[in-house]
């Protein structure tokens, strides 16, 4: 296998594993596939929004993935629960092409790609059409301002049915405004939120990701709770009052004040 360039975006083989893939998009990782085993997720972020969508009661799931990568967790999610309908929503055409020749999909994974933006293609998507919606946007290594804002949690919700499920991947650190702006718009507009980060982030000693886990009912957390704890980069599953406390003071996001996620310091993100 050989690295494929395609602009800003390159695949790069695994040495280590026959058919597995690096995806990185302005030097940062987005992505990793290995195509004989999509249950496999390299990524710590990847496990624990699987460990998430594992929670969820069984069976299929109709699924909007805004943001697309190479396709990570669709596939994951279609080898886990066969007959899922998916919709992958991906702004960015040329990296679609790129994964649909090199990484393609296997025919009948339910796995349909749409080259859109994100909000925008929420925005038109039909009312209670989805039992889970998962967020993995960033333009390069920061979360797009539009899709930060009370304005795009409202839609999310109106797309996602009664008991539905709302999962993102975001990143930030110390002193966390933008993670806390995003919890407080969640919880303006579901009943139940739940934040799985490492310790060492949530202690604000470095920058990482954090999952939010968003939904109009409670869940039990308990299972997630000792998966996250069992997984090789340790994470803890925080909601509640606790959670109450770390949102503090902060408020729900309008449009007039988005702003992008942070920049992830040093190249937090960055390979060589």
């Amino acid at each position: 296998m050989r690295t494929v360039d395609h602009g800003v975006a390159k695949l790069m083989p695994d040495v280590d594993r026959p058919r597995a893939w690096l995806l990185t998009v302005d030097g940062a990782p987005q992505s990793y596939v290995d195509l004989d085993d999509p249950a496999h997720l390299e990524f710590e972020y990847a496990r624990r929004l699987a460990y998430a969508i594992d929670a969820l009661d069984p069976g299929p799931l109709d699924t909007v993935h805004l943001g697309g990568g190479a396709l990570t967790l669709p596939r994951y999610l279609a080898a886990a629960r066969p007959g899922s309908r998916q919709e992958v929503v991906e702004a960015d055409q040329g990296l679609l092409a790129l994964i649909a020749e090199h990484l393609p999909v296997t025919h009948g994974t339910g796995i349909r790609t749409h080259g859109a933006d994100a909000r925008g293609w929420l925005e038109s998507a039909p009312t209670d059409s989805a039992d889970l919606l998962v967020a993995d946007v960033f333009g390069g290594s920061r979360v797009p301002a539009h899709l930060t804002t009370l304005g795009y949690a409202r839609e999310a919700a109106r797309v996602l049915r009664p008991d539905g499920v709302y999962l993102a991947n975001l990143a930030d650190g110390a002193p966390f405004t933008f993670l806390r702006s995003q919890l407080a718009t969640f919880r303006a507009v579901f009943e139940h939120l739940a934040l799985i980060a490492e310790p060492g982030v949530l202690r604000g000693r470095r920058f990482g990701n954090a999952v939010l886990i968003a939904a109009h009912h409670a869940q039990d957390t308990r299972d997630l709770a000792r998966r996250t704890a069992s997984d090789a980069f340790p994470a803890r599953v925080v909601e509640g009052e606790p959670l109450a406390r770390f949102i503090g003071a902060a408020r729900p996001v309008e449009e007039a004040d988005a702003v992008a996620s942070p920049e992830p310091p040093g190249g937090s993100f960055s390979i060589g």
